[in-house]
């Protein structure tokens, strides 16, 4: 996380602190030290967010509040979310992130205690972690798009809960990886849920398809938007489950993340959608977003990519 921010008055390299937030300490991050008896260590006992800052500004903050009181009262921990923002607005301010394209990471577990499958009793407090670092824009992926490829989702039946245990999701987007793909789509009961850490979109015949909301997939931030969007544009948007075998009828595809933002897919499996390049309703799409966002639209201000 530490970056060069280059020399000063004395033409030494200076770099900015790692300042991340322990239970009610703003320390460094070589301080922040978690019990191993914290419930997230032996069970993912736990539930977190990623908040996007745009050049100091967060995008959708009280979208992903509501997520998160969602996911807390979803595995019953109790916990006052109140004061979140601010701690959010601290973190970027003193990792000297305020100009840049930055995230907050939260995460709050059920806390420490003896080792036990039940809960705890109520005197054990929840662990709260938060820290701070860059987020990239992909400006080469966002133009020219990406591969991915399709798995079984292995995961559990609440996927709309954030919790911490993304072991299966990692285990999918690994083999993503080792494929030279940028993600990876899963395929419950012949449909496509979502991929390892995005929403899925699809266009076919000049209209948005997606999974609606439900136990099988996060409620995405950006996927509300983007909804919205649709809506505002006259672009029609039709929430229901798309079959793996609709694949060869995709006009268009995109992913939908706070990371990914809205990212064409060009490929899956190895077969192109579409005629292999990012389709309109992709790029009118990202346009209005990036307007949201960035304030422009960042291809017509990058004339290098």
């Amino acid at each position: 996380m530490t970056r060069d921010k280059g020399r000063g008055t004395s033409g030494v390299t200076t770099t900015p602190p790692c300042i991340v937030y322990l239970n009610g300490r703003f320390i460094s991050k070589d301080e922040s030290l978690i019990s191993t008896d914290d419930r997230g260590f032996y069970f993912a006992d736990g539930v977190y967010e990623v908040i996007k800052y745009y050049k100091g500004q967060p995008f959708c903050f009280n979208d992903h509040m509501i997520r998160l009181r969602n996911s807390l009262s979803s595995v019953r921990i109790d916990f006052d979310i109140s004061t979140l923002g601010s701690l959010c607005d601290q973190l970027i301010r003193d990792n000297l992130l305020n100009d840049e394209y930055a995230a907050v990471y939260i995460q709050i577990t059920r806390g420490v205690a003896p080792r036990i499958h039940r809960f705890p009793g109520k005197e054990v407090k929840p662990t709260l972690f938060m820290r701070a670092f860059t987020m990239p824009t992909y400006l080469e992926d966002l133009k020219n798009g990406i591969r991915v490829i399709t798995r079984e989702d292995i995961r559990w039946l609440r996927c709309d809960i954030k919790s911490i245990a993304l072991l299966p999701n990692t285990m999918l987007f690994q083999e993503a990886v080792e494929l030279e793909a940028g993600e990876c789509f899963l395929l419950r009961n012949g449909n496509y849920t979502e991929a390892t850490h995005s929403n899925i979109m699809a266009v076919m015949a000049g209209k948005v398809y997606t999974h609606p909301d439900s136990n099988l997939i996060l409620p995405g931030i950006t996927k509300k938007v983007l909804i919205r969007l649709c809506t505002e544009l006259g672009i029609p948007l039709i929430e229901r489950p798309v079959a793996g075998n609709e694949t060869d009828h995709f006009d268009e595809c995109f992913i939908t993340g706070t990371g990914s933002e809205i990212m064409p897919v060009i490929s899956i499996d190895g077969v192109a959608v579409g005629n292999g390049k990012p389709g309109p309703v992709t790029k009118r799409l990202q346009t209005e977003f990036f307007k949201l966002t960035y304030g422009n639209d960042i291809f017509i201000h990058n004339p290098q990519i």
